[in-house]
């Protein structure tokens, strides 16, 4: 489906009087189904609020997001929550993990509000815990286990109720070298493989070269747009470097 989502001069201030900041300004772009989108830019480029947008945790100041026929700057605050159940699936930074919890139990909490039968929630958990490779630590719980691992989990969690959208805000921020490249591979997976739709935000050039397309954002604006075509990751990973030179994006290390 094209235009699966659509932002459409989305503007976002923050203050009020002479002390506005204007964090986005009159951005838009479209998502296809399928698409893994990357959002670059420096601090302060307005890249997390974009994010907390389309991720219905903040409200646009102006403008539309429309998800196919819905636009969410029209729902209430029960229809955003019913709204981020049925559509929306999370991997942040921090995992977000219940530590009381086992992998597989991580997993199973997701499903268990889309009123499905225990025999089915059963049947997706174990496709998705083989699917992502963690068979082996579902019974594990979350302190026991890797970063990459965790993180394997937040994934599965997001992606088992199918959701339109999954949005990733820095989600290497907090792994190591080897742990960043497998969570990256597995979202280019879950994108190839399961047609996932991703947005991520990322100041990291090697996480973004996984992308098949990425937004610049500065100073609240687009300013630049790559498509990676079928340029190799290495040829696109120089491109986006060269591009964050200009915006004043932070150059994270190449691994």
């Amino acid at each position: 489906m094209k235009d699966y989502i659509r932002v459409c001069d989305v503007e976002k201030y923050y203050g009020s009087g002479n002390h506005v900041t204007k964090a986005v300004d009159r951005v838009s772009f479209a998502v296809d189904k399928g698409e893994f989108v990357g959002v670059m830019g420096a601090s302060g480029s307005g890249k997390t609020t974009l994010l907390n947008m389309l991720s219905t945790i903040d409200r646009v100041t102006a403008g539309h997001i429309w998800y196919g026929n819905t636009d969410i700057t029209e729902l209430n605050e029960d229809g955003l929550s019913e709204f981020r159940k049925d559509n929306l699936g999370f991997v942040f930074q921090d995992y977000n993990l219940l530590d009381t919890l086992t992998i597989e139990e991580n997993i199973i909490l997701a499903m268990t509000l889309h009123q499905k039968g225990k025999k089915q929630i059963q049947k997706e958990c174990d496709h998705i815990l083989r699917l992502l490779g963690i068979s082996e630590v579902r019974g594990m719980f979350p302190y026991q286990v890797s970063g990459g691992q965790k993180q394997r989990c937040a994934c599965a969690r997001a992606l088992v109720n199918h959701p339109q959208l999954i949005l990733a805000d820095e989600p290497t921020g907090a792994l190591d070298s080897r742990s960043a490249q497998t969570l990256l591979e597995t979202f280019a997976q879950m994108n190839q493989k399961m047609q996932a739709t991703i947005l991520m935000v990322t100041h990291d050039a090697f996480s973004a070269s996984y992308c098949s397309r990425i937004l610049f954002l500065k100073d609240g604006k687009i300013f630049h747009e790559l498509l990676k075509g079928k340029k190799n990751r290495k040829d696109f990973l120089n491109e986006i470097l060269d591009v964050l030179a200009l915006t004043g994006g932070e150059l994270s290390d190449v691994r």
